[in-house]
């Protein structure tokens, strides 16, 4: 598509973007408003308890970062007039009817203006608990699709899932869309509202048994994995998103839907400037904890390919997506947004990389001295990799324990530290 095609389109349109504080939504926003300053008005939907609440993190957390400086320069000291009039952010919650919305007014006038609906709010935890991965991840998707149906001009909704809805299924995979119910692994008895009961009635026990917030926090977090593995997919987060691709196709009627379907997203490859990210996502937490000297060893397949794609080409791909479903008008259509085709990543690839990388810039721990980092040993198999932990701490742990108990728990803090560590390890790569 070219760009004048994409410009033109964005002409004068109303957007409203749900998520509008995420890692996505802002390199959307920028993107916009740098290419297309003519867009009539982008409307971010944020968590926030009031109007000035939602400002705040406005500026702060959205066109208050580094990301936006190349839009700043450009439009010097406009720039907070121009985000003024472009921009409007709305507080709200995308787990309840309308959004969240108690303005009648701004409900009317959205329903009114809309051209375009994008939902990119979600949680993108692997481990997150099941009642907030619910809520956000599908129930959210159902209540954006409710919202969508009452927009009177609305030309296009886009919902932005995962390519990881797939689960571990191998060979060639069509992208189709999920039908209610559907499962991975052929079990039968998925239903969405089942499953939030199944949540209500977790909690309800927990609380009735006096659980801390911390517990009922584990007990949750066990929960969804537990549900997701019983149909089928590998993780809270994919099981979440692949209900809310269900929501989706369920309910949309006669609205043009477009669900994207990226892989791993990486920091900008270009645009506005290469190399933006912003928090530990995804598969930081692993860069990360090699930086630190903490991730020595791993398992994996080192000749299997990694497919991670720069935040920028999802976004490329989003507003592309947007447009060619806005004119062509089909049912529902479905874009996985990758990299492993065109230039394959192996994690031969990144285990060199960060060895070259972090030896290069090391990190600096708190007493200010470099970490130096070696190659990360790969161990093929769950069994070698349990038997290395098994060799190298759960012996060390074992004899702690036996330790500690003939001392009077003299040892209970190392103890306690070393047995914390080791069930993070060991649920870390179950989980990933």
């Amino acid at each position: 598509m070219e760009l004048g095609s994409a410009l033109q389109f964005l002409d004068n349109k109303s957007i409203l973007v749900t998520g509008g504080t995420g890692f996505l939504a802002k390199i959307f926003v920028e993107k916009i408003l740098r290419v297309q300053p003519n867009v009539k008005k982008l409307y971010l939907l944020v968590r926030a308890a009031d109007h000035k609440s939602a400002i705040h993190r406005l500026h702060h957390e959205i066109v208050g970062k580094d990301l936006f400086r190349n839009l700043k320069k450009k439009c010097g000291t406009n720039f907070s007039s121009f985000i003024s009039q472009k921009i409007t952010v709305i507080p709200g919650d995308l787990t309840h009817q309308d959004l969240g919305l108690h303005d009648s007014d701004l409900l009317q006038l959205l329903c009114k203006e809309l051209d375009v609906l994008l939902n990119l709010a979600a949680t993108t935890n692997f481990d997150e608990r099941y009642d907030v991965a619910l809520g956000l991840n599908t129930l959210g998707a159902k209540y954006v699709v409710d919202f969508a149906k009452k927009c009177a001009k609305l030309q296009v909704l886009v919902h932005v899932s995962t390519a990881y809805v797939s689960g571990e299924r191998s060979g060639l995979i069509v992208e189709n869309s999920y039908r209610m119910g559907e499962t991975l692994n052929g079990v039968s008895g998925l239903d969405v509202n089942i499953e939030k009961q199944v949540v209500e009635d977790q909690l309800h026990l927990l609380r009735l048994q006096g659980a801390s917030d911390k517990d009922i926090t584990i007990a949750m977090k066990d929960l969804g994995i537990q549900r997701a593995r019983r149909y089928g997919w590998p993780n809270t987060y994919v099981f979440t998103k692949a209900m809310g691709e269900m929501m989706v196709g369920e309910l949309k009627d006669i609205i043009p839907a477009v669900i994207i379907r990226p892989t791993i997203v990486t920091s900008t490859y270009k645009e506005p400037f290469p190399g933006w990210v912003e928090g530990i996502r995804t598969i930081d937490s692993l860069a990360v904890g090699y930086a630190k000297g903490k991730l020595t060893f791993f398992l994996g397949d080192l000749e299997a390919i990694v497919d991670v794609i720069p935040a920028d080409m999802v976004v490329n791909a989003i507003i592309v997506a947007m447009i060619a479903e806005a004119r062509h008008q089909q049912p529902q259509t479905i874009y996985q947004v990758g990299s492993s085709i065109r230039n394959p990543l192996r994690y031969s690839n990144l285990q060199d990389y960060g060895f070259r990388y972090f030896t290069k810039n090391p990190w600096i721990n708190k007493d200010g001295k470099p970490v130096i980092v070696s190659k990360v040993t790969v161990m093929n198999s769950m069994d070698s990799f349990q038997r290395y932990m098994a060799f190298r701490y759960l012996l060390l742990l074992k004899g702690l324990e036996l330790a500690n108990a003939a001392f009077c728990h003299f040892f209970q803090g190392v103890y306690s530290n070393l047995n914390r560590k080791i069930n993070w390890v060991m649920r870390l790569v179950d989980i990933y």
